[in-house]
């Protein structure tokens, strides 16, 4: 609780001393007296009566004024000095009482006046009472009945005389509980404080729902409580602007952005492959909706401060572009070619094709920036690799420059679906190169078997029985590669014989010959494989021809000065085919009889080649295959009378 209590008594100047009379005694000291002085008498006796004039006229005037001071002291024993004012209020000649009960009579600033307190078009109004101001009447009359009556003499007699001349104008004593302002204050700030809210930027569908932010204010009390008092201090009306702290929000305003995430849900984003692949794959199309899927809103801190960003989620785009990778890789592929045998240069028949591989990452990040610059039409990023052989290069350049080597096998007799299967296997391996010290695969050249990649059904051998599947006849392919590989004198790294002999093997231009026996090899794509290695300088071209009985499979390289020589056992440890093999067919008729198997003699063959380089030996390798012996085998229709055993071949 403050109690303000302001003394506003005026002083006067103190009384003149006796200066005068000091000189006049220092001039007398300073007289020089002869010694027959009788005419100086006269004198000397006035300056005396002069003298005592004057300490008599001071005595009496002190005697009057003491006088005037008792008297008056008497006369206002009890009462206030006459003169005496509180804030304009006569309370001269009342008792303290009488003077208090006029105070609280005349003196109502604390009920009536009116402070406006300010917040820009928001105001409160309240009397300096609403705000804990009261006016203390007794203490302001203790204080008016003070004057004249306290301190040293010559100051209540200069007090005395000054309010009975001129007047003494006294403040009121006031008592601000500032506690009854804060409360006032308190409920103000109710009003008035708000917290800083962030602006927010959501989405609810392909809806962008944003919200401004809030400007946080708080209404400082303390100092606002210091304003109030000095104004109340004043006794006067007064209009007050309160002190507000403001605190603006971290992010403040979202509706750019806002708008931005409007214009990306405004129509589907289109993907693309750039420039004249344009049109060679794609368009992909992201609708609205699936985009608002996609859509995200991050915080960021930017150099201008925190702010929304909006963008496609990373993880969901990566999963979309490395759902599309696949479907736009291309592998480099060399270029194709044959040699022309007259003018010794390659001829292209297939150009060669540019590999494709969709950078994911730099495709994030340009989908990421051109879509917030508002564009719906993309090209993605796409790596180009060139392969290692194109259009323009030239036999020389390769070391290609004549045959090394040609097989021929026969087929006589296979049927018009293994012909077709030769043909389409064949042809995956036409003007096709191998590098300088590659390990071709045919199973990865060949590629999927399949009846859409143009091979038909015919007899294949799995899992010990010849039946019908897509391919048969592939094997036709793959044993003229083994033996063109053979007599050119090319590392074998991985070879399989088949299970048991087949005449298509063994066949020569002419007739059939046992010492192809054991020069075979089956592929089973993927599981079975046949591969060898271009261990030369120069690179390898492979051409193949196919007639209605023949296969010839030609080498085009460069000569290194090597030669094979090679030897076989033949046929050895003979095994007869075992008895024939009858089984049901319930997709034949009763009586119906079709063979589906034929025999074959078992046996073992092993295979020795020598392969030297300019006349030295460079390595030798063995091949040796074993047959199992196979049947006859025969379905026939239910119900069907089988032969007799006797008769059974």
């Amino acid at each position: 609780m403050l109690i303000w209590h302001v003394s506003c008594i005026k002083r006067t100047e103190t009384q003149k001393d006796h200066q005068t009379v000091s000189v006049i005694m220092r001039s007398m000291g300073a007289i020089d007296y002869p010694v027959r002085r009788p005419p100086l008498r006269g004198n000397v006796n006035l300056f005396e009566q002069i003298l005592l004039a004057v300490l008599a006229g001071f005595f009496i005037f002190g005697l009057t004024l003491a006088g005037a001071f008792l008297a008056t002291r008497l006369w206002y024993a009890g009462r206030v000095l006459p003169g005496v004012s509180i804030a304009g209020v006569d309370v001269g000649g009342l008792s303290p009482h009488a003077a208090a009960a006029r105070l609280v009579e005349r003196i109502d600033y604390p009920h009536s006046g009116k402070i406006i307190l300010r917040d820009g078009e928001r105001v409160w109004v309240a009397t300096p009472g609403e705000l804990g101001l009261s006016l203390d009447p007794d203490a302001s009359a203790q204080a008016a009945f003070r004057v004249g009556r306290s301190g040293p003499l010559p100051g209540r007699i200069k007090a005395q005389v000054e309010a009975m001349t001129s007047g003494i104008q006294l403040p009121p004593v006031l008592v601000l509980d500032q506690r009854v302002a804060y409360r006032f204050l308190s409920n103000i700030a109710r009003e008035i404080d708000k917290p800083a809210i962030d602006a927010t930027l959501s989405l609810n569908g392909t809806q962008v729902v944003v919200t401004p932010g809030q400007t946080g204010r708080s209404l400082d009390i303390s100092a606002s409580l210091v304003l109030i008092t000095l104004q109340l201090q004043s006794l006067r009306d007064g209009i007050l602007d309160l002190y507000i702290h403001e605190a603006a929000p971290v992010i403040l305003d979202a509706s750019a952005e806002a708008d931005l995430a409007r214009r990306i849900l405004s129509e589907p984003l289109v993907l693309s492959l750039p420039g004249a692949e344009a049109n060679s794959a794609g368009p992909w199309t992201i609708q609205p909706e699936q985009l608002a899927q996609m859509l995200t809103v991050q915080r960021v801190d930017t150099p201008q401060g925190p702010s929304y960003q909006v963008g496609l989620r990373q993880d969901l785009m990566i999963a979309y572009l490395a759902d599309l990778a696949p479907k736009l890789q291309r592998y480099p592929q060399n270029a194709r070619f044959i040699f022309n045998d007259d003018t010794h240069q390659l001829e292209v028949i297939q150009p060669s094709i540019t590999g494709r591989q969709l950078d994911v990452e730099k495709s994030l990040r340009l989908i990421q920036e051109k879509i917030r610059q508002g564009e719906h039409a993309i090209p993605l990023e796409v790596m180009y690799t060139d392969p290692p052989v194109t259009d323009k290069m030239t036999g020389e350049q390769l070391g290609i420059t004549e045959l090394v080597q040609a097989t021929t096998t026969y087929f006589r007799g296979s049927s018009s679906e293994r012909k077709q299967n030769i043909r389409a296997a064949a042809a995956r391996f036409h003007g096709l190169l191998v590098a300088p010290g590659e390990t071709f695969s045919m199973a990865q050249a060949l590629g999927d078997i399949t009846l859409d990649n143009g091979f038909a059904e015919a007899l294949i051998i799995i899992g010990g029985q010849t039946i019908k599947g897509v391919g048969g006849g592939v094997c036709q392919v793959s044993t003229t590669l083994f033996r063109n590989v053979f007599f050119a004198g090319f590392p074998v790294v991985e070879r399989y014989a088949h299970a048991y002999r087949v005449g298509y093997y063994e066949q020569t231009a002419n007739g059939h010959s046992d010492r192809l026996a054991g020069l075979d090899a089956t592929v089973f794509v993927p599981l079975v494989d046949f591969k060898f290695t271009n261990d030369t300088p120069y690179w390898l071209l492979m051409e193949t021809y196919v007639s209605d009985t023949s296969i010839t499979w030609k080498f085009y390289s460069t000569k290194d000065g090597r030669t094979v020589e090679w030897n076989t056992t033949g046929p050895v440890n003979r095994v007869p085919p075992p008895e024939p093999v009858y089984r049901e067919n319930p997709d034949l008729a009763k009586g119906e009889i079709r063979q589906v198997d034929w025999a074959a003699e078992g046996a073992d063959v092993t295979v020795e080649r020598t392969v030297y380089k300019n006349g030295a030996v460079y390595f030798k390798d063995t091949f040796f295959t074993h047959y199992e012996a196979w049947a006859n085998v025969y379905e026939y229709g239910p119900g069907t009378e089988l032969p007799p055993p006797d008769e059974r071949r």
